[in-house]
Formats: structure tokens, sequence, C-alpha cells
């Protein structure tokens, strides 16, 4: 699949896969975590700065790993990736490309608006 359609075809699933309140604000922190972690990672291999690098791998794990588990909160999750090669590029799509414009489109602002909040005894 190119790049291109694989961009659209996320972007296009991402409101229905993301309507869980607890998903939608973990990601408005784990995203960012990830991209710097991510932003690090580059950095730290250039410069051979072994200790940050494997710093950096620790927090995009543990971002993502946080974002996933959230995901199976979800009433409907993104279709399965089909192996490691496009696990890869779907996840660095949504943390550096489809996240960050579902937030600063107003459409992460929409759907928490439109998530009901569960109650403390829930």
């Amino acid at each position: 699949m190119l790049l291109v359609q694989l961009v659209k075809r996320q972007w296009s699933d991402y409101p229905r896969t993301h309507r869980s309140r607890r998903n939608l604000l973990v990601h408005l922190a784990a995203v960012p975590a990830f991209v710097a972690a991510n932003t690090a990672l580059v950095a730290a291999l250039l410069l051979a700065n072994w200790t940050v690098a494997a710093v950096s791998l620790v927090i995009m794990a543990a971002s993502l790993a946080w974002q996933g588990r959230c995901h199976r909160e979800e009433p409907e999750r993104p279709e399965p990736f089909s192996g490691p090669i496009e696990a890869v590029v779907r996840i660095l799509i949504e943390q550096w490309v489809t996240f960050p414009r579902f937030a600063f489109s107003g459409c992460w602002a929409r759907a928490l608006r439109e998530t009901p909040r569960q109650s403390a005894s829930a």
C-alpha cells in the first residue's frame, strides 16, 4: 500500500477508533512523549550516546504500551497489522502525523466532548 493511501486510511478510521475518554487523554500525553523520545533517539544515535539512545527506546516502548493498553478499551479497534514493517510504518505515521493532525484540527476536543464521563462507581 502506498504511504499516501495509508495516511488517508488511518485518518479516515481515526475518529471511529479513538472514542474512549481515557484513550483520548492518554494519547494527549503519550504521543508527545513518543515523538520527543523518537527525536532524542535519532540525535543520540548520531552522537553515539548509547545511554540516551537506550532511555529513548524505553520511553518510546512505554508510550506505545500505554497507548496499546488504552486502545483495548475502544469499542472499535484499528485494523490489525499485516506484518512488522507495516506495524512500524503505521505507528510512526500515527505518532508523527495522524494524532497531531487529530489534535490540532479540533477533532480530539470534539471527540472528548462527545465522550460521556464515567461515574466514579463504574
